[in-house]
């Protein structure tokens, strides 16, 4: 099969066309074709070599899935060939979906929504489970409470939104000006330009002081140790990445911080299957590539800026 390998760390122009062994099922596994992928920040630090020899070389990056049932193993018993599946590989497995075919135990996998395309599909497992992971898991959000969400306009931000929402919460934003129409969109009640406008103030400002029930961060730095001034006392923080900064307001406020990691399973995915066919979650998809040209979907995503949006998806098949 034909797969998109790196042989080295480095840039995006790491990447090679390789033909490859196409993967056998094991007894528990399924094979899958698979239709689409796409880019998450994993992607780009295991290309660059952040997390070292644990990531065997050559690999094949790519860690969400959608694509159809080709062969199952013969202890397989929720799913037959033909069905149309979605799913998260684990971060430093070496063997992604970056390929037209993959090879999946069947505890990670998951019966695809059927009111989305496979490219919508592939933008999902990875951002979408991690959103939920922070807001439902960890943070556990209720009706009428109040959440704020950074990096609102990104691939896991953008599904925070909507699961925040369908949750019965009020949800700050904050991105940049030119996504503010996006974010409202897909149901942010108050989206606030972070390079011209001032979080702290206008949350403080409209809540009266007491600030809001959650935080969610999705970017790295000093964004989170400045949230904590507008989490309620005995709120909670959420991120998904590293911090920085001082974090000692949260001991003086009694506020729980979490750090989240995506765990790999099957509920999640059901659980956002059900928000995304009732019509409450909507994928944002801000640009696809074809497969011999996923170098390019990587620079995009490192660049940045206006115009990447939501997640970045890669088409491997029709």
């Amino acid at each position: 099969m034909k797969a998109m390998v790196i042989t080295a760390f480095g840039g995006p122009e790491v990447f090679a066309e390789r033909e490859v062994d196409k993967p056998i099922p094991a007894k528990n596994e399924i094979l899958v074709k698979v239709y689409a992928t796409s880019i998450n920040p994993a992607d780009c630090g295991v290309r660059q070599g952040i997390f070292g020899p644990r990531v065997k070389l050559p690999a094949i990056l790519g860690y969400d899935v959608s694509g159809v049932i080709e062969a199952i193993g013969e202890s397989v018993k929720d799913f037959k060939v033909g069905d149309e599946v979605y799913y998260a590989i684990p971060l430093l497995e070496g063997n992604g979906g970056n390929a037209e075919y993959h090879a999946a135990h069947e505890s990670i996998v998951a019966k695809k929504p059927t009111n989305l395309s496979h490219q919508e599909a592939a933008s999902v497992p990875v951002a979408g489970g991690t959103a939920w992971a922070a807001l439902i898991d960890r943070a556990n959000i209720k009706v009428g409470e109040t959440v704020l969400i950074h990096g609102s306009a990104g691939g896991v931000g953008s599904f925070a939104i909507q699961i925040a929402k369908a949750a019965g919460t009020y949800v700050y934003t904050t991105c940049g000006g030119y996504d503010i129409d996006l974010v409202k969109s897909i149901g942010a009640d108050r989206a606030i330009d972070y390079r011209n406008e001032n979080f702290v103030d206008i949350i403080l400002n409209e809540t009266n002081g007491e600030g809001v029930d959650v935080c969610l961060t999705t970017v790295g730095g000093e964004i989170l140790a400045k949230s904590l001034m507008v989490v309620k006392q005995n709120g909670q923080a959420v991120t998904v990445t590293g911090i920085a900064g001082d974090l000692n307001l949260a001991i003086r406020k009694n506020i729980t911080v979490h750090f989240v990691h995506l765990d790999r399973t099957r509920p999640k995915l059901d659980a956002l299957r059900i928000l995304i066919e009732r019509g409450q979650i909507k994928p944002v998809i801000g640009m696809s590539f074809p497969l011999n040209q996923i170098a390019e979907a990587h620079k995009k995503l490192e660049q940045g800026g206006e115009g990447v949006r939501g997640k970045i998806v890669v088409f491997c098949g029709s």
